[in-house]
């Protein structure tokens, strides 16, 4: 059966092969072009506006993008805020001016430098004070605790433990039904 497909295929081949011979041999004979053509297959570019921040103290990244096809191109840039720069920098001038529970109390508003706060047993100042004084707000104001928190999802968790009741009373309603329907059958 292989060796039938290949000759067939060969045959094929061929007779395509003389065809196109002969095709071209009858048409270089009648038909003589001559002609340059030029083209420029060179597509245009779109190039990403460069973004320059020449003074490293503007807490702001530059971010450019580019996209073309072969009709149009479109390059955009715009510039975006570091809130976690600035709020580095502005914690260093309350510390500067000698503001260290404000510059202390900026930098928790991130939850990465509360948890830490919270685990070397330093808790964050709160409206209350400091100290054992602030460890009471925060356990008892976890709303006012920055989202992300490992320890706002632990205090959530212990309040609605608290909240639930313990055990399962289904049983004794059952067995008081139970109890009440063979009194009324005696």
């Amino acid at each position: 059966m292989a060796k039938d497909n290949l000759t067939f295929f060969t045959s094929i081949a061929v007779v395509f092969l003389v065809t196109m011979l002969i095709c071209t041999e009858a048409h270089t004979e009648t038909n003589t072009v001559s002609s340059t053509v030029v083209t420029n297959s060179t597509p245009p570019t779109a190039n990403a506006p460069s973004i320059i921040n020449s003074n490293s103290d503007i807490c702001k990244v530059g971010v450019g993008a580019s996209v073309q096809n072969n009709i149009v191109g479109l390059a955009s840039g715009i510039v975006i805020d570091d809130e976690l720069c600035q709020k580095l920098k502005l914690s260093r001038s309350l510390y500067a001016y000698g503001m260290k529970v404000a510059a202390v109390s900026l930098l928790c508003q991130d939850p990465r430098v509360f948890d830490s706060m919270m685990d070397s047993q330093t808790p964050c100042p709160s409206r209350e004070g400091i100290g054992s004084d602030a460890m009471t707000y925060w356990e008892n104001n976890i709303s006012e605790i920055p989202d992300g928190s490992k320890y706002k999802t632990q205090y959530t968790q212990q309040i609605e433990a608290r909240e639930q009741p313990i055990g399962n009373n289904d049983s004794i309603k059952n067995f008081a039904l139970m109890a009440l329907s063979m009194l009324l059958i005696l």
